[in-house]
């Protein structure tokens, strides 16, 4: 009995040992799930960012990114053998502090090859500072994780071929340029973890407006609250001692300007939606700023008979005439099977400007609007502040719900959604801002988002028609 009490007792201490050693297999599973965590480790982008507050979980799913490439066991991505990647971090200190840490928190020292050291030794390497670690790869390789630090300078960055490197914290723009080559020739990844402390720099540019429409860039931001390992009373504790600017990024991992966001409102996780099919009796109205040199935009609206908008299509280009823009517009409504009025013509919102005549014609942008078949309005509101006040109102109302919903297609209206800030004198500044106009002329001309619209009063008369048809025929 007690030799098996003996063996019982070995197999578990070694189980536990295991599970010691292997803190990556408890990485994210059991009960509590964070699931932007995880969101990012699904997204196949190349070129990806995670922007969240302080303690958000945010250093996580870089250094864990990491060690799923090397190791080459990534639970949802094609591994290869012999990965080499790099981590770079702001200075050695933070590297030592930050960075490093997290990776020899999840690295299994049975997965260790060896350890080559800056300074200190390799068997207290937590202590030092590590220029790369040697890792067993699943497939038999050699896998290798490289330490660098920004204030290195460029030209340590050069001359490598790399499968990925993982950012944590923003580093400069020549740096991570540099690093964009060394991934060039085997398609690798870029990936950055941060905290958006240093206002609207190159990476608010370059990643979150994603100004150059890169289709391998993709970010999230984490905040507080999605970090199911944090407790609630420490996040109010932190919260107080903390100013509304410091909130905005340390807790959302928003990016902030000096002027400050005129649409703080704006979630993209909640307002920016997955296009569906919406139903045509939904289908509202066209919405357009005009624009010659300057961007022409106009958009599609929907509404439900919740009272609901749904921004449903785009059009936006400049140096083009009314010509081009007429046809893109009668073919996105083609495309969507858009309405007609009874003389066959689109119909469309417009700025009163379009009543005026261009330098190229004696006829106004309206009329030329109208022999392109498409007849615009050019009666709208266009009280800058009131149109702001009744967007942010859609956007989250007084019951803290929101009522506008943008499809992800419409990627010109989200940039300008992220972009628009305070400028002197209490006025937005008047850049980057056709679709935000448009879209104002055309929320100007709905009921307040808190009213109820007559269409629900028809739809629910509807119903009841169809169930008083439903009785009499089973009464037959």
């Amino acid at each position: 009995m007690k030799d098996i009490i003996y063996k019982l007792q070995k197999i578990y201490n070694e189980l536990n040992l295991r599970a010691y050693k292997n803190k990556l297999s408890k990485y994210n599973t059991g009960k509590k799930v964070h699931l932007k965590q995880l969101a990012f480790h699904k997204c196949e982008k190349r070129n990806r960012w995670v922007f969240g507050g302080n303690r958000s979980g945010k250093t996580e799913c870089g250094a864990v990114e990491s060690i799923y490439l090397a190791r080459g066991n990534h639970p949802y991505k094609q591994n290869k053998k012999n990965v080499e990647g790099w981590v770079v971090s702001l200075s050695t200190q933070v590297q030592r502090d930050v960075a490093q840490r997290k990776i020899l928190y999840y690295l299994n020292p049975d997965w260790i090859v060896d350890i080559v050291m800056l300074s200190g030794r390799k068997d207290y390497a937590e202590n030092g500072v590590i220029d790369y670690i040697k890792i067993k790869n699943v497939f038999g390789g050699i896998s290798k994780i490289g330490f660098k630090s920004c204030d290195q300078g460029r030209e340590k960055f050069q001359g490598t071929s790399l499968d990925f490197v993982w950012f944590d914290e923003e580093p400069p723009k020549e740096i991570y340029l540099e690093c964009r080559m060394r991934v060039m020739d085997r398609c690798g990844e870029i990936f950055g973890t941060m905290t958006p402390l240093k206002g609207l720099s190159w990476v608010y540019n370059e990643i979150y407006l994603n100004e150059s429409a890169n289709p391998e860039v993709w970010y999230e931001q984490i905040e507080w609250e999605d970090n199911p390992f944090l407790d609630a009373q420490e996040i109010k504790l932190i919260e107080s001692s903390l100013s509304t600017e410091e909130l905005e990024s340390r807790k959302y991992g928003r990016f902030m300007g000096a002027e400050g966001l005129v649409y703080k409102e704006f979630n993209e996780n909640i307002n920016v939606i997955e296009p569906f099919n919406v139903p045509t009796n939904w289908y509202d109205n066209i919405s357009i700023d005009p624009g010659l040199n300057n961007p022409l935009s106009a958009h599609w609206y929907a509404i439900d008979y919740d009272g609901n908008i749904y921004v449903i299509a785009e059009h936006f280009d400049k140096n083009k005439d009314i010509e081009y823009h007429s046809n893109r517009i009668k073919e996105i409504s083609k495309k969507l099977n858009w309405h007609t009025n009874y003389n066959g013509k689109i119909t469309a919102l417009i700025d009163s400007a379009a009543n005026q005549k261009t330098l190229a014609s004696l006829k106004s942008v309206a009329e030329l609007f109208y022999e392109h078949d498409i007849q615009v309005d050019t009666k709208v509101d266009k009280d800058l502040f009131t149109g702001i006040a009744r967007v942010k109102g859609y956007l989250k109302n007084a019951e803290g719900e929101s009522k506008l919903f943008i499809f992800k297609n419409c990627v010109n209206m989200i940039r300008e959604f992220k972009s628009y800030f305070w400028g002197d004198g209490d006025k937005p500044i008047k850049k980057d801002d056709h679709c935000l106009d448009e879209l104002r002329y055309y929320i100007m001309s709905k009921p307040k988002p808190e009213h109820k619209i007559e269409q629900k009063t028809i739809l629910e008369k509807h119903k009841e028609k169809l169930i008083k048809k439903n009785k009499r025929l089973h009464k037959i």
